[in-house]
């Protein structure tokens, strides 16, 4: 892994790890009850007792950020896993397959890949119902497609090499040849794109929630955060600044973190 790679390893992991942490320990780390309200002190600055400034309902924005931490983390790892799941059992089965299941499959990832992704997730979303499950369900929807095209790829580079061959040639079920001898070559590159699409997600899930297509309202998510700070943008910017900030990092470790995967994994770019 080059110099360059190390540092955004340790630089994405570090940002990751003040992600990940507090939304583990925010039951122990909130200061405040996240769904309390008080009008009294509504649009409070950042000060002693409340370090991030309170909303226009008079929350604690602090509490509500670390909570929102865990919505990100659970839609962000949920869509992934389901996507990176579905993506490769088709990718694999059709570049395995070849002929006209090939085509098929790969001809449906490029149906849905025509559409604008954000655009088609508020479809689904409007047609399945706001709520966390529905979202995760309509991410997936177009997550998968990517994982598809990826492991599709990299079975084609890999099925005419000798292991391959000798796991036919020896009786090797499809399955089996699938399964042990195939998959498990292909993963490299297929966690690197799982790291990039975790960023994806957190960043789909905020902007669904910022229209109202997201959390149910009152969640502390931090898209609707962001939403509910745009009407007092000018007279407290500190109520966007705080879930705009956690975004952009969080989205940026991510980022970082397959950067680096992607390097160490690959030989070229680890001698430049």
């Amino acid at each position: 892994m080059s110099h360059a790679a190390r540092r955004a390893l340790a630089l994405g992991l570090l940002l990751l790890l003040g992600f990940c942490l507090p939304a583990l320990l925010a039951p122990w780390l909130a200061p405040h009850d996240p769904a309390a309200l008080d009008l009294a002190g509504a649009l409070e600055p950042p000060g002693p007792g409340h370090w991030l400034g309170r909303d226009e309902q008079g929350a604690d924005i602090l509490s509500r950020l670390l909570y929102g931490a865990r919505i990100s983390l659970l839609v962000g790892l949920a869509t992934v896993a389901l996507s990176a799941t579905l993506g490769t059992a088709v990718g694999v089965a059709a570049g395995y397959a070849g002929g006209a299941v090939e085509q098929a499959l790969m001809r449906l990832v490029d149906v849905l890949l025509a559409f604008p992704g954000l655009l088609l997730a508020i479809a689904l979303v409007a047609v399945l119902g706001p709520g966390m499950v529905n979202v995760v369900i309509a991410l997936t929807a177009l997550g998968w497609t990517g994982f598809a095209r990826l492991a599709r790829a990299q079975v084609l580079g890999v099925m005419p090499l000798d292991y391959v061959q000798a796991a036919r040639s020896l009786g090797a079920g499809p399955v089996r040849i699938m399964a042990v001898h195939i998959l498990p070559n292909i993963l490299g590159p297929i966690w690197v794109q799982a790291s990039f699409g975790v960023a994806g997600a957190i960043l789909a899930e905020a902007g669904l929630s910022f229209l109202g297509l997201g959390a149910p309202p009152g969640t502390p998510s931090w898209g609707a955060m962001l939403s509910d700070g745009k009407s007092v943008l000018m007279e407290a910017p500190h109520v966007s600044l705080a879930p705009g900030l956690a975004i952009m990092a969080v989205v940026l470790g991510f980022n970082l973190l397959g950067d680096a995967l992607g390097d160490w994994l690959d030989p070229r770019r680890s001698r430049e």
